[in-house]
């Protein structure tokens, strides 16, 4: 059973959502709140596998709500403006329903969190972590890296690029499903396509982070992630 909890400012949303989840077997709900704070509050205190997110919200806006979240769970959005879709896929939500939405667009949207759970599962069982190293699975070899000498991670196509200080390895998975497998306090995403390692660091100019001879640029949606490094 995944457990759900509905984070919007209209009550009437609140209901549709409600009906629609009521009509599936798999889900269960946990909770309404009807702005983010309210919902962060209840997040500190309870566990929950799907949030539904409104944008348009009071006090704080959705993704807003959603950057402050340290490992946030599976998120569905569901609004009335389309034109905030790309920064989400950018934040790794399952889906982005525009209001009104009908009962058969719901349901694929919830079934696109059992693939991405699938996925996931897949990439575990092709990058395993051992300790203080990951091994990564690249052209039906498994290589051994070491976590300290990752630099960064690329995504490039369907491959993400591993660079390491001496290094280059090929992977074929998500660059999100990489950055799931890494220290959190060791690892950042800065850009929709670059994960960067802490310690390797040479300088912040601007948007861009010089990490040896390589400049890494820094995505509008991630420089909260840059900034945490400098508090």
């Amino acid at each position: 059973m995944m457990k759900y909890l509905i984070i919007d400012d209209e009550h009437i949303a609140h209901d549709i959502i409600k009906g629609y989840c009521d009509a599936l077997p798999n889900l269960s709900f946990v909770g309404h709140c009807y702005d983010a704070i309210e919902a962060m509050e209840y997040l500190r205190n309870h566990k929950v596998d799907l949030i539904f997110l409104d944008l348009n919200m009071p006090k704080l806006k959705g993704f807003d709500f959603l950057k402050t979240l340290q490992n946030p769970p599976h998120v569905i959005v569901t609004t009335a403006y389309q034109e905030h879709a790309l920064e989400g896929y950018e934040l790794n939500i399952v889906d982005y329903l525009l209001k009104p939405f009908s009962f058969e667009r719901f349901i694929k949207a919830i079934n696109k969190i059992e693939v991405k759970s699938q996925k996931s599962e897949v990439t575990t069982s092709n990058i395993k972590k051992e300790e203080q190293s990951l091994f990564l699975k690249s052209n039906k070899k498994r290589i051994q890296v070491k976590l300290a000498d990752i630099l960064f991670v690329e995504a490039i196509g369907n491959y993400v690029n591993v660079v390491t200080s001496n290094s280059e390895i090929q992977v074929r998975d998500k660059i999100s499903d990489i950055l799931s497998l890494l220290p959190k306090d060791a690892f950042f995403q800065v850009h929709k396509s670059f994960l960067i390692a802490k310690t390797h660091i040479n300088e912040i100019e601007g948007n861009r982070i010089l990490i040896k001879d390589f400049k890494i640029p820094i995505g509008k949606v991630y420089k909260n992630n840059v900034n945490k490094l400098l508090m």
